[in-house]
This record gives structure tokens, sequence and C-alpha cells, in this order.
């Protein structure tokens, strides 16, 4: 069951929690794009794993709550709209980046030789000249910059 409280990074109303298991819940803020979970803890194995295959600039940005949660920037991509994520060189300077999702032509398929070689047939790609940039508060806005959101 999903359920919007105050989040615990920012103090947004706008934190979304949703209770996997008796032990496990997730957090999805809109206030602040940032989301976690009751294993985004030090020491815990899967906070432990999701460090290894993070960008520099999302361990950057890891916050530890009152409660020792560790909160790391979202990233969403919904392929026949586009993408949010965080995008900078650290800290003191980034941004949401939000790109929209173009219908991939058959051209683009041939230009690509992985494209051409996958099995699963993909429709779309991010539109890298349609960025746009917004700041950290703003992430509501950047999701309906790609239409998630109605504007």
């Amino acid at each position: 069951m999903d359920n919007l409280i105050i989040c615990d990074r920012c103090g947004s109303d706008a934190c979304m929690v949703d209770e996997v298991n008796q032990d496990i819940k997730t957090y999805m803020c809109f206030g602040c794009g940032f989301q976690s979970n009751s294993l985004m803890k030090e020491g815990e194995e899967f906070y432990e794993t999701q460090l290894q295959s993070l960008p520099e600039l999302y361990k950057d940005l890891i916050t530890e709550d009152g409660s020792g949660k560790k909160w790391l920037p979202s990233t969403i991509n919904v392929s026949d709209k586009g993408m949010v994520f965080a995008n900078g060189t650290g800290i003191g300077n980034w941004m949401w980046s939000a790109v929209k999702s173009v219908p991939l032509t058959e051209e683009d398929i041939k230009k690509d030789p992985i494209l051409s070689k996958k099995k699963e047939k993909i429709d779309y790609k991010m539109d890298m000249s349609t960025i746009k940039h917004f700041p950290e508060r703003d992430f509501i806005e950047a999701l309906s910059y790609i239409g998630v959101l109605p504007e």
C-alpha cells in the first residue's frame, strides 16, 4: 500500500512510502527527487552493492537521515516520455536534467550496430537536444517537462 509521508531527507510532504514486506519499505520523494529503502544503511549488503554501480556524482550526493537511512538521487526513465537524472560535477554544482524521448527511425537502427543486433524492439531514444535543467527542489517540474506528470 502506497502512502504519502513527510520526507525524512527534505521535509517535503510528497514522499511516497511503499511497504514491500514487514521488513522492507521503499521511499521515493517527489519533493527532492531522492529515494531510499530500509536496506540503504551503512553495513547493509544491499547498500554496499548499490555503491559499486553508482556514478560518482550519485555517490557524492548521498545523504543520511536521522534514522541512518541513506538517500540517493533518483533516475526516472520512461521510454516513451523521457528521462530525469542528476547531472553535474559535484555537490556544489549539480541539477536535475530532463530529456524527452523521440521515436527511433529505421535509419537510427541501421546506423547503430548494437541496436541492429538487439532481439527485442526498441522504439524510442533520448533526444539530448531537448535537455533542460532544473534546480534540486524542482524535481516535479522536471517530471512534468518530460510528460510523466501533468504541467
